[in-house]
């Protein structure tokens, strides 16, 4: 892989089930971009969009930004109160996301966490929950009034179920506004929660879904209010996903780009973290002696060189 370069970082809290996140730096014509897909996703197909997100901002090759400054969540792991409750206060956010439905945890930790949350924020602040499709449809429409009424009052529920059609039936039935994540990233047809009505509010995470360029065509596409969100990147993939958007032509919530703070260091100079609730729509500048203190070992270099050569390989073939 000329002109890459694999990091290794480890997360200050085990977050999406990791306590290591590792990825690559692909240099370009016009600087760096970010592919970390996550080590989960073994399929060449899955990952290879993450490979064409990287491409196109090693390139330059986004649009022009309509805005400088971009509002975003504070992200609040599956911790417990008093932790959640620093996290918030510490961040300067107004909207807070926070994770639900964790393995071994109990709903009466879930709402302590709700609770320390709403009383960091303040009466007006926004809290939106994130259940990674753990959720039965049955268990999302139980305890979404429980955690609704912890929260004292949630902006959306992110996921509460993995298939679409599950999406769907729990929108009918509860008061809270639905997101669909997954169910837009990781599905063949990102549209059938539009065709569906599955959703409120569609989460586009750039690299996954193949680049700025092409979350801005399912943006105008799928016809939902717009949320960005991070693949728990380091700066120079966030910069991406605020390249996004910046280019939205509307932007009605916070965007959960605020999540370099979840990593223990950082692959620039100056880290892209939140003042006062907003993040600046800029392209940090890479910092290579960061970059040789974070480098993965010999035996990582050669899982992530081996990984990159089958997407490449995959798509060779796709195009015959």
């Amino acid at each position: 892989m000329n002109g890459a370069r694999v990091w290794s970082i480890p997360m200050r809290t085990r977050f999406r089930g990791i306590t290591v996140r590792e990825g690559v730096l692909i240099r370009g014509a016009a600087g760096w971009g970010e592919w970390s897909p996550f080590l989960d996703y073994t399929d060449p197909a899955v990952a290879e969009p993450w490979l064409r997100c990287a491409e196109e901002a090693a390139a330059g090759n986004w649009p022009a930004p309509l805005r400088d400054r971009v509002p975003v969540n504070v992200t609040v792991p599956a911790v417990g109160p008093e932790q959640a409750h620093a996290i918030v206060t510490r961040s300067g956010c107004t909207t807070a996301k926070v994770k639900v439905a964790e393995p071994g945890q109990t709903l009466a930790e879930e709402e302590a966490r709700l609770e320390a949350v709403r009383d960091a924020l303040g009466a007006a602040g926004r809290i939106r929950i994130d259940v990674n499709g753990l959720w039965s449809v049955d268990e999302a429409v139980a305890r979404l009034p429980v955690l609704e009424r912890a929260a004292g009052g949630l902006e959306y529920v992110e996921q509460p179920c993995a298939a679409v059609e599950d999406l769907a039936t729990v929108r009918r039935r509860v008061a809270v506004p639905v997101a669909a994540d997954e169910s837009i990233r990781r599905a063949a047809d990102p549209y059938r929660v539009r065709d569906l009505e599955a959703a409120d509010v569609a989460v586009l995470k750039v690299q996954p879904l193949g680049g700025v360029r092409a979350c801005l065509r399912i943006a105008e596409d799928i016809g939902l209010p717009v949320v960005v969100s991070s693949a728990l990147e380091t700066s120079v993939g966030i910069a991406a996903g605020l390249a996004l958007a910046a280019a939205l032509p509307e932007l009605p919530y916070a965007c959960g780009l605020a999540t370099v703070a979840l990593l223990t260091a950082d692959v620039v100079s100056e880290p892209l973290l939140p003042v006062d609730g907003e993040l600046p729509v800029r392209a940090p500048t890479v910092d290579e002696r960061a970059l040789d203190t974070l480098a993965a070992t010999p035996d990582r270099v050669a899982h992530w060189e081996a990984r990159i050569a089958e997407v490449l390989r995959v798509r060779e073939t796709s195009r015959l």
